[in-house]
């Protein structure tokens, strides 16, 4: 489990796999991908297969001092590496995951964030209070910071250069990290390359700009964050000799490696003064070639995730020749004084998608001067990392799902086990299991906090935190309702809690007792979002009144990917909110399924795909045409009081179902769906192997067979289909 090569010594692998995925990332031919991403979320507490083989292996030291070092640190070492605020990382840590079990030649970049996103502490007056997540990559298992080869002692730099208003030149310096995403066999790795600026050699404003993902405490830093990223893309590139043809923009943020592709072209063809020398048709010709290489997803049509810059924040950060090719490019038609990255990205691309069927639509009414060329890729997850152990153990046992760790596409088959007696209970059981563990948590948490209460200044988020033990403790045979995510105003955290006579009535008048369990981060620079905590805490205690105490409303402070595994396995229902059409895919509620949990939802994102006329779950609210008039994030236009009266006349059907001895059997057959309807189709294999469509890559025979096999599980779009036939 230990190999080496010129960069480095790596734990975890045999020497023939590591060399094999090098050699096919530095092939001449190119046949193999490099994907850009803002954030990377992939914890090592939700899934880390060294760490497992090791326990099945039983190994627990070894005499040979080098290997026990990485031993132990595998055994024993951290699990949090906070690279990631939420979805968009999380989704792009399981599909590196997914190009490794499917052995794609992938290689990711994205940058290392010293401080990560933020820590959170929730306080039941203030609301969200947010800290930095100091972390320490040297610590931490499969992190790896890379040598130079000519100089091993040194580690593997690159620099990225910047320009003041005076045109001088600085440099930013950074260390590349490398983090191997190894699949369950340990026989594939895709290496993800961390980009680390926080180094002495780097000017101490780039130091501090580099070191909190999605740092919004000026334009300039947010820019400087984007350059760093799009920008260090080629030089790590060339460092590593990776020779990927096609590069993935997931999303815009990275979109600044179209500036260096056209500076190369430009450089060959005009030489080291092509800045001088290069026209305007010189920048837009190669600007065209370069789109040739590009792939882009886009992630939300919410106006707060496209990046849009004035053009003088990067007076003091660019050279005059990028800032021409800026002004060629990425400059609004509207509004000249303005920079839109996401629109440039549209622009250079050989392949653009969006992430659900519902998304295709609306991002094709933002931009319609790109409509022909948009496609859609429905997101998926990672069923290996996002199914809980007990329910792992369950599929493990029938053989009709044998093999599902391998190939999400046996849980078609699941469909033969709706009337298999033994499977729904142990089924149940199963969940019964994962409920406990999560009220468990829940329950220890509140403990906690009660005890904290005279020790700090925090008052405890959650009003069952003032009760005894007797009045707050959860119960699992409670039904609960999951709802974790991040805390913006369109995802309308506290929607169902619009009219809270209503939600108890129902609750008192017919004994249902609910736990609503709920967490998720606010931006710190997001008051709006914050707000929306603040209101959740606000409603608790009136909610436990007016509901005699069978209502119990409880916030998770700190929500990382281990407590989303343990909601979205423990729930016995996944709420998602969000104003349609503004939930570009949502992927929560595809972890719920993975597990078997029915969604209630508002018919936005997958669920528009997932629903399968109410065989899988529930749905609520607005869902007629969709209109540019629906973009809207105003409070005024989001539609509280419409979409809430819609929940409140689902939610009595499905605590009618869960309570009720003669319909539990129907509600049963709802979870069961899930793993025969969405799990073959919302699973990150299918989805990488669409995405393979789109790279074009010439791969091995079994490997193609595969690819087609996941393909024929769920078409996303299509028309894409008909046009690559």
């Amino acid at each position: 489990m230990l190999a080496t090569n010129r960069f480095g010594t790596f734990f975890g692998v045999s020497q023939k796999v590591l060399d094999s995925v090098w050699q096919a990332l530095t092939s001449p031919t190119g046949e193999s991908a490099t994907y850009i991403s803002m954030e990377i979320g992939a914890d090592l507490d939700v899934f880390h297969p060294v760490r497992n083989k090791l326990h099945q292996l039983e190994i627990t030291e070894h005499p040979d001092e080098s290997i026990n070092r990485f031993l132990q640190l595998f055994l024993k070492g951290p699990v949090k590496i906070p690279n990631y605020s939420g979805g968009l990382g999380i989704l792009a840590g399981d599909t590196l995951k997914s190009f490794a079990d499917c052995k794609i030649p992938i290689v990711g970049i994205s940058l290392l964030y010293r401080k990560g996103y933020f820590s959170q502490m929730v306080d039941s007056k203030i609301g969200q209070v947010a800290w930095a997540a100091d972390w320490a990559p040297e610590n931490t298992p499969g992190l790896y910071l890379l040598h130079d080869p000519k100089s091993p002692t040194q580690p593997l730099t690159i620099e990225v250069p910047f320009y003041d208003l005076q045109g001088i030149r600085s440099v930013a310096c950074a260390h590349l990290w490398l983090k191997m995403e190894i699949n369950e066999a340990l026989d594939y790795f895709v290496p993800e390359i961390l980009l680390d600026y926080q180094t002495p050699q780097s000017p101490s404003w780039i130091q501090d700009a580099a070191q909190h993902l999605y740092d919004s405490s000026s334009e300039k830093v947010k820019a400087t964050q984007r350059r760093l990223l799009g920008v260090g893309v080629v030089p790590a590139m060339e460092a590593l000799g990776i020779t990927s043809r096609t590069i993935h923009l997931n999303e815009q943020h990275g979109v600044g490696v179209v500036l260096s592709l056209i500076s190369q072209l430009l450089q060959n063809e005009h030489g080291p003064q092509y800045e001088t020398k290069a026209t305007d048709q010189d920048i837009l010709t190669a600007a065209a070639e370069v789109a040739k290489r590009l792939v882009f997803t886009i992630h939300t049509p919410v106006k707060a995730g496209h990046d849009r810059f004035n053009i003088s924040v990067f007076d003091d950060l660019i050279s005059p020749f990028c800032k021409h090719a800026l002004n060629l490019l990425a400059r609004e038609e509207h509004n000249n004084y303005v920079y839109n990255f996401t629109a440039m990205a549209m622009k250079l691309n050989r392949a653009t998608n969006s992430v659900s069927r519902l998304h295709k639509e609306v991002t094709q009414k933002q931009f319609p001067q790109y409509a022909d060329k948009i496609t859609a890729i429905t997101n998926g997850v990672h069923h290996l990392t996002w199914t809980s152990d007990a329910k792992a153990e369950l599929y493990d046992t029938f053989p009709e799902l044998h093999n599902w760790r391998r190939d999400p596409s046996v849980f078609a088959k699941a469909e033969t086990l709706l009337r298999h007696n033994k499977f729904r209970t142990y089924f149940e059981q199963a969940w019964r299991t994962d409920t406990m563990i999560l009220v468990d948590y829940v329950n220890r948490m509140l403990t906690t906090h009660r005890n904290q209460r005279l020790a700090t200044w925090i008052d405890p988020p959650n009003y069952l935190s003032y009760l005894s033990m007797e009045e707050a403790s959860l119960d699992h045979t409670t039904f609960t309702l999951g709802f974790a995510r991040r805390f913006s105003t369109y995802k309308r955290a506290d929607l169902i809690f619009e009219d809270l006579d209503r939600l108890t009535a129902m609750i008192t008048e017919n004994n249902w007792p609910v736990n609503f369990i709920f967490a998720g981060k606010a931006h710190p620079s997001d008051e709006p979002g914050q707000d929306l905590i603040r209101n959740v805490l606000a409603v608790q205690e009136e909610l436990y009144q007016k509901s005699h105490g069978l209502a119990k409303l409880v916030f998770i402070p700190g929500y990382d990917m281990h407590v989303a595994k343990m909601m979205v396995a423990g729930s016995h229902a996944w709420l998602n909110s969000p104003k349609r059409p503004l939930e570009a895919s949502g992927t929560s509620g595809m972890k719920a399924a993975m597990n078997g949990v029915p969604n209630i939802s508002i018919m936005d994102g997958w669920w528009v795909e997932g629903y399968h006329d109410g065989r899988t779950g529930w749905k609520f609210g607005y869902e007629d045409s969709i209109s540019h008039e629906h973009f809207s994030e105003q409070p005024s236009s989001l539609l509280y009081n419409e979409d809430s009266a819609s929940f409140y006349t689902v939610f009595p059907e499905m605590l009618r179902w869960f309570y009720d001895p003669a319909l539990h059997n129907q509600y049963i057959d709802k979870c069961i769906a899930n793993l025969s309807l969405n799990c073959p189709i919302f699973n990150t294999h299918r989805m990488a192997a669409e995405y393979v469509a789109r790279y074009d890559l010439d791969l091995a025979p079994t490997v193609k067979r595969e690819m087609k096999k996941f393909r024929s599980l769920y078409c996303s779009d299509p028309s894409f289909h008909e046009q690559s036939k």
